[in-house]
């Protein structure tokens, strides 16, 4: 089989000759935009050797202002193609597709409702800052911050549509929101679910394979339940928010499992190449070989060396 054949079988739960595997990780930040993210990513799918090639998006929707009260979201315009940002990132998607191997599956990130939400003034006030803001202005104005989330909603469906036709076979979509530490599973329901299932919607109508990836800690993942239709690969972190393979595999019975390993702590960074190779098998071993992608719980360290990833790679061929 090759890569792309391999992992559309995975997708159907189809035979396999093996599992295939994908994984991604943030690159240095001189290399996150530009030239040198269309080098840095030939490189990392040269050398890692995984089945599926993931286009990272550094290219964030740009800061809006200060935004302090509910109705400072007025402040969040509409979106389009035709953005800076946008171009940025369809031009560095282009460039990779060009150059990278047309065996592979290819999958383009894209940043859920929350996250994109995010991104415009994180910088001004912090990650968590921006998080508490969130629950804050919807609880004490919802209008203006629900428009203005419903604009992000509409450039994010756009870029869903472009990444199909610039040949990617699919997307890898960030999903965030459904910590249990922010909002409640009703505020969840009613505003952070209807713009993700929108955009997820878009990417599918045209003709994307949908890879679902929900994360960050503390998941109620039952949240997710009513994505199911939407997603045809299901991606979280397994070890950080405690929600086995085996569990996802019964909330999503619809849905290719992607995931197995810790990315950020265990055999992954602290494991001896042989180590890390056994427990990619187990993984396979334990969970079986269908409707499976070998993966990781989300992205791993910047600075982990590619020869890891490709150990891992080697090892799913060997089972």
């Amino acid at each position: 089989m090759k890569k792309k054949e391999r992992v559309f079988a995975a997708i159907r739960k189809e035979a396999v000759d093996h599992v295939p595997t994908g994984f991604s990780l943030h690159f240095p930040r001189e290399s996150q935009q530009g030239e040198e993210a269309v080098k840095a990513h030939l490189q990392f799918f040269r050398e890692t050797d995984t089945d599926i090639i993931k286009i990272m998006n550094e290219n964030l929707v740009p800061d809006a202002g200060d935004i302090l009260r509910p109705k400072d979201w007025d402040k969040i315009p509409s979106y389009s193609l035709k953005d800076g940002f946008m171009q940025a990132q369809l031009e560095m998607v282009k460039r990779i597709m060009d150059q990278a191997d047309g065996d592979a599956f290819s999958v383009g990130t894209l940043h859920g409702i929350c996250a994109s939400a995010i991104h415009p003034i994180e910088a001004r006030y912090g990650y968590e800052k921006v998080r508490e803001m969130f629950c804050v202005h919807l609880r004490e104005d919802k209008q203006p911050v629900v428009e203005a989330w419903k604009r992000i909603c509409d450039g994010m469906c756009q870029l869903a549509i472009a990444y199909r036709e610039l040949g990617l076979d699919g997307i890898y979509y960030a999903g965030l929101g459904a910590e249990k530490r922010y909002f409640t599973d009703e505020e969840f329901e009613a505003f952070i679910a209807p713009l993700d299932k929108e955009i997820l919607k878009a990417s599918k109508e045209a003709g994307n394979i949908n890879f679902m990836h929900m994360c960050k800690d503390g998941l109620n993942m039952e949240r997710y339940a009513s994505y199911a239709d939407l997603a045809d690969v299901v991606n979280w972190g397994v070890y950080e928010t405690d929600f086995s393979l085996e569990e996802g595999r019964k909330l999503f019975p619809k849905a290719t499992v992607m995931g197995g390993l810790a990315n950020r702590k265990g055999v992954m960074v602290d494991g001896t190449t042989e180590e890390l190779k056994e427990a990619a098998k187990a993984v396979i071993r334990d969970f079986g070989k269908e409707g499976f992608i070998l993966g990781a719980d989300c992205t791993l360290p910047t600075e982990i060396p590619y020869e890891r990833i490709r150990a891992i790679a080697e090892a799913a061929r060997e089972i």
